[in-house]
Formats: structure tokens, sequence, C-alpha cells
């Protein structure tokens, strides 16, 4: 197909739909078919439908970041990135936008913090390579520049992140079991005295943190790190805490009765039941802050010159 293409006029590529085909393949973020295409006909890197837009901004459009990612292995990006279609936007106005496409890859993430959390990657990706060309202050016809049509068009899905943030509530407090004095210099009562304290300072941070998230001002950028580090930290102080609550209670009852081993073994079972639901339902998320925050990568730069 390449080899039938490269000798057609651009009137003929458009009858046989060869537009089509790279679109469809860029909306579906087949690479395999965009980049030989785009090698036997170049053009289409700057050419779009009737619309105007570029396979870039097409890509962006659609939040499809292994075709953007060939972006990084262009030797003409600064002229692409460059590039507006019939209503005046540039590819970092695409950044800001929200469209159905976009809509139908930030449903595979869970939760509305996430996906503003990603929206924002798109989009500081994308300006990375826009800025140093006075791209972010480009006004599109409707006389909105990308960070004001960003604003625009994620406001709904803030409100929805900063809702889905506020749904964690601090620990109610912690188990105050008293010991005697004659236990001071016991091993369970140092246990409960150790344990007791760490759930404590513990459940004060994670409080503070989560104070912190329901008093933060909710900034677009905030759901870069700022939110997702205050979540992991606030979380991983709630696993602390509910761990040592847990201990301190088993040791406590230890301590009280130590004649009646028989009657402590099903509390202390029941004891592990908080921190084994905390740890099967909240640390898979806890891992997936952690790994969208620090560990992963979006875009893909390491994009050998292709064209």
């Amino acid at each position: 197909m390449c080899d039938e293409i490269k000798p057609l006029t651009d009137e003929k590529m458009r009858d046989g739909l060869v537009y089509e085909a790279v679109y469809s393949a860029v909306q579906n973020g087949i690479v395999e078919v965009v980049m030989p295409l785009c090698e036997a006909r170049p053009e289409l890197l700057f050419r779009g439908l009737e619309d105007g837009k570029n396979i870039f901004q097409y890509a962006v459009e659609c939040r499809q970041e292994n075709v953007y990612s060939l972006i990084y292995g262009v030797g003409q990006r600064n002229l692409i990135t460059t590039l507006r279609d019939n209503s005046g936007n540039c590819i970092l106005h695409y950044a800001g936008m929200l469209s159905p496409l976009a809509n139908k890859r930030l449903d595979r993430i869970a939760g509305a913090a996430f996906q503003m959390q990603r929206e924002r990657q798109w989009y500081k990706e994308v300006e990375s390579i826009v800025v140093p060309l006075s791209g972010a202050s480009t006004l599109n016809k409707d006389g909105l520049t990308p960070p004001q049509l960003f604003t625009e068009k994620h406001k709904q899905l803030l409100e929805d992140g900063e809702k889905w943030m506020r749904i964690y509530t601090v620990p109610g407090g912690n188990n105050q079991v008293t010991g005697f004095p004659i236990f001071l210099n016991g091993k369970e009562f140092m246990v409960f005295i150790g344990s007791d304290a760490i759930s404590l300072c513990t459940s004060a941070t994670s409080a503070l943190i989560f104070l912190s998230i329901l008093t933060s001002r909710f900034a677009e950028d905030d759901f870069l790190k700022s939110l997702p580090t205050k979540m992991i930290l606030g979380l991983s102080a709630l696993l602390i805490s509910i761990t040592t609550m847990m201990v301190a209670f088993s040791s406590a009852l230890f301590i009280m009765f130590q004649n009646k081993l028989l009657f402590t073994y099903p509390f202390i079972f029941l004891a592990t039941i908080p921190v084994t639901l905390f740890v099967g339902m909240q640390f898979p998320l806890l891992v997936k802050i952690f790994k969208s925050t620090y560990c992963e990568r979006v875009f893909d730069k390491k994009i050998n010159h292709w064209i």
C-alpha cells in the first residue's frame, strides 16, 4: 500500500481514503500503520482532513500517547507544533480539550483524581515542546488560550476529582486500653506502649495530611504530584496507624487476660480483620497512586529519528 500511494496526487490520495486510513490508525493508536504511511508520504504529517488538524493534533485529542510519542522522532517537530487547524487551535489547544475520544480513554482510569492527573500530565508534556515557541499564549477563533481552554473544559472533572479526594475520612481514634503498673516491666506492656505511641503519632499524622487535602485549593497542577503525594503519605500513615492500633489492642488483651489465653485468641484473630481489609482494599490503590505519580512514563521520548 505504501508503494502504491507514493506516486499519487493529493486529490487521488483523498479519493482513495488514505487520510481516513491514517486518522483511523491514529485514533486507535496503531503506530505500525501510521509510521510507514508517513514515511511513504511525509506530507501526511502536516496535512489533515477537512477541519485542518494534523495527525499529532488528532493524537493529542484522542489521548493516544503511542502515536504522540512519534513526534520526538520527527525532524520538523518545531514546525508541526506551530500548525493550527481551521479553528485556530494549535496542538496545545487540543491538550486542553476534553473530547469524547479523550473521555473514552479516561474511562479506563479509575478515579476522577487520577483522570485529572493524567490530563495534566498530557497538558504539561505537550506544553513542554510548545511553550518555547510561544504556543501557550496562542488564541483560537473563540479567543481562548490553551490554559483557558483547559480550565473551561475540565471544570467538571476538577470538581469530581476534588470530591473523590474528599471521600477519605480520618480514623476514629485509638483504642485507649489502660495497663496496670504491675506490668510496667513486662514485655507485653512494653509492646503495648510502643505500638500505642506509634499508632497515636501516625493517626495524628494521617489526620493532618487528610486535613491538608480537604483544605487544598485544588488547583489544576496540584493533581500532578502535590495531591497524589499527600494521598500516598496519608494512606501509608493510616495503614501503620491501624496495624499498630491492633497490635496495641492485642498486647492489652495479653496483659489483662494472661491466665485466659483461650479467651484472647478469638479477639486477636478479629483484630487482624481491619488490617487485612485495609491491605486488601486500599493497598492496591496506594501502589497505583505511587506508580502513576512517580513510576509510570506516559510518553516515550526515546523515539529514534524515523522521518
